[in-house]
């Protein structure tokens, strides 16, 4: 007789905003199009438990709003990088690796193969998230598991007719 076994997993999801970003916009075509996270983060955990939510982002101009929404949803933080995000999240991943089971990496940079064959070397599961058609194709085979973000996973912001102006109304006069 089988009986159903519920296995619980502890996962952190580290972001690298930029590449992401970047993915999104190259396969969209569209600079306004942004990742949805209320549909993506499901999705990744598959009911699995998040322990920690990073998306790291270089660069000053962060949206507040996306940080408080990450925190408020899941508990997560937006972490400005001076420069690329390989070595903050690299640093972060192995912080976490004795905490979580599995680190989930939302990038398709070839930077992160070290990383990754480091991690599986310490007993963690690590997965890729990222757009298939921008991602190296090394990082997909060394991962354990790799999710594709695909059109359904994001969204166009449309700034609306004031942002689109600058923030000024036209006058009818």
């Amino acid at each position: 007789m089988q009986k159903n076994i519920q296995v619980n997993q502890s996962v952190a999801i580290l972001c690298d905003g930029n590449n992401i970003e970047r993915s999104i916009h190259e396969i969209a075509g569209n600079t306004n199009a942004m990742i949805n996270f209320d549909t993506l983060i499901p999705k990744l955990l598959n009911g699995r438990g998040l322990n920690r939510l990073f998306y790291f982002r270089e660069g000053r101009n962060i949206s507040s709003k996306l940080a408080e929404r990450l925190h408020t949803l899941y508990y997560g933080s937006v972490v400005p990088c001076h420069k690329s995000a390989d070595i903050p999240l690299s640093i972060k991943a192995t912080q976490l690796a004795a905490k979580v089971d599995t680190i989930i990496i939302m990038s398709g940079d070839s930077d992160y193969v070290e990383l990754v064959l480091h991690l599986k070397a310490e007993g963690v599961r690590v997965e890729i998230a990222a757009v298939e058609d921008t991602t190296a194709q090394i990082l997909k085979e060394e991962a354990d598991y790799f999710h594709p973000i695909t059109k359904e996973d994001w969204f166009v912001f449309n700034p609306g007719p004031m942002r689109a102006m600058g923030g000024k109304r036209k006058s009818l006069e």
